[in-house]
């Protein structure tokens, strides 16, 4: 198994990228809601899903870190 060391900041940012695209779909899924919350709802699922890619690339890709760099 491949171990990817991530910053506190990092993670923080791959988990809110995920928690608002759930959010957002959670609320798009809503049957019961009015139009306002599921505007808010399509607006949280796309802000999700657009950073979804710079997530991904943050926490897998190759690219060394700063130390790694700078050191190596």
């Amino acid at each position: 198994m491949k171990k990817h060391t991530l910053s506190t900041t990092q993670l923080m940012f791959v988990v809110a990228t995920r928690a608002m695209l759930g959010a957002g779909i959670g609320l798009l899924a809503g049957s019961r809601l009015k139009t306002r919350a599921k505007r808010a709802g399509l607006t949280l699922a796309l802000i999700g899903a657009a950073t979804t890619v710079p997530a991904a690339k943050l926490a897998f890709g190759k690219r060394p870190n700063l130390w790694e760099r700078l050191t190596g």
